[in-house]
């Protein structure tokens, strides 16, 4: 979603762009606006001539003078910094699980880290490691953003009764924790049955999804729970919610997160990575302990029973997520970081 808001970002500001799809595609592509030019390589293996020669080929026809990877594509940039060593090659780390950084695999990333001509991290744990483990000459931390397509189409439209809806936006990945959080809506399901809980992210259909189908079938939950899968609407999702919840067990910055500010949705998120950054506890949201479901059980019940205090931290995350990650603020940094010598 970064890598799609950042091109979108750069087009808008007059900035010739181009946005790179290595291994898949999906429902995010049909947010990429129309001046934002799109290659899709269909790569089949970690190296792949056929899709390096495919990208260099791409970069050489449109005078591209910069790769801005993201995460593990920083494996691509490298191999065609080294058929053109004039390019610049930016490297964007978003390393989910920043809870778990000493188990990072470190070594390949960095003997090829000194051809980075400057590295970006989304929360200050990656800064540092970067600072410690990796040869950047020049690295930098920027808050992620958030930013709704104005062109969306209303396409999804949540079950279950209006003002009685809770809503995750994530994908079924362990870090995300979904089981905690269904663990909280079985406490919350006793005392409010008519409030409802929506997922909505990439199902991978693998065995960690299957748990999550599990727990749903023996807790006798299917009619409170609703799996919605990867959705391009996000904005109209958010509309129909009441309550936003992130249950992960790590996390670097979220944009889900960002998202919820903007949609002015009150929140009850874990305590990792820079989500206490972004959510000031008892101030514009509630922060719990990570892997506790009965704290986080009893924080919705709060914003459940309490429809003023909804309002206030809905509409003070609104002013924080605009005045602190604004998409103006990242791009005028981002751009200043390109224009390194």
């Amino acid at each position: 979603m970064m890598a799609v808001n950042i091109a979108n970002g750069l087009a808008e500001k007059g900035v010739a762009s181009h946005l790179c799809a290595t291994r898949l595609e999906g429902d995010l592509k049909a947010k990429i606006d129309n001046n934002v030019g799109y290659l899709f390589l269909n790569k089949k293996r970690k190296i792949d001539i056929k899709a390096t020669i495919k990208l260099y080929t791409y970069i050489k026809h449109h005078n591209i003078s910069i790769i801005h990877a993201h995460s593990t594509s920083y494996f691509m940039g490298f191999l065609i910094k080294l058929i053109n060593p004039t390019l610049k090659l930016i490297w964007h780390d978003h390393y989910g699980n920043s809870e778990a950084l000493k188990d990072r695999k470190v070594l390949f990333l960095r003997m090829i880290s000194k051809s980075f001509s400057a590295s970006i991290s989304v929360n200050n744990l990656l800064l540092n490691w970067t600072k410690n483990k990796l040869k950047v000459r020049n690295f930098f931390y920027i808050p992620n953003f958030a930013s709704f397509n104005t062109k969306e189409i209303a396409q999804t439209f949540l079950k279950g009764l209006e003002n009685k809806r809770i809503i995750c936006l994530a994908n079924l990945r362990p870090q995300k924790n979904h089981i905690n959080l269904l663990k909280a809506f079985t406490i919350i399901n006793k005392s409010n049955p008519e409030w409802t809980l929506h997922l909505v992210g990439l199902d991978m259909n693998d065995s960690y999804a299957n748990e999550v189908n599990i727990f749903i079938k023996n807790h006798a939950l299917s009619n409170q729970v609703y799996f919605y899968g990867s959705c391009p609407d996000t904005s109209h999702i958010l509309e129909q919610a009441s309550i936003g919840v992130l249950a992960s067990k790590s996390e670097g910055l979220p944009v889900t997160l960002l998202e919820y500010g903007l949609a002015k949705l009150p929140v009850v998120v874990t305590n990792v990575g820079e989500c206490s950054s972004v959510v000031s506890n008892n101030l514009s949201g509630i922060v719990v302990p990570s892997n506790n479901p009965n704290e986080l059980a009893n924080k919705i019940i709060e914003l459940i029973e309490n429809k003023a205090k909804r309002k206030k931290f809905g509409d003070r995350l609104f002013k924080k997520v605009n005045l602190n990650y604004s998409k103006e603020n990242f791009m005028n940094q981002l751009i200043s970081i390109y224009n390194l010598e």
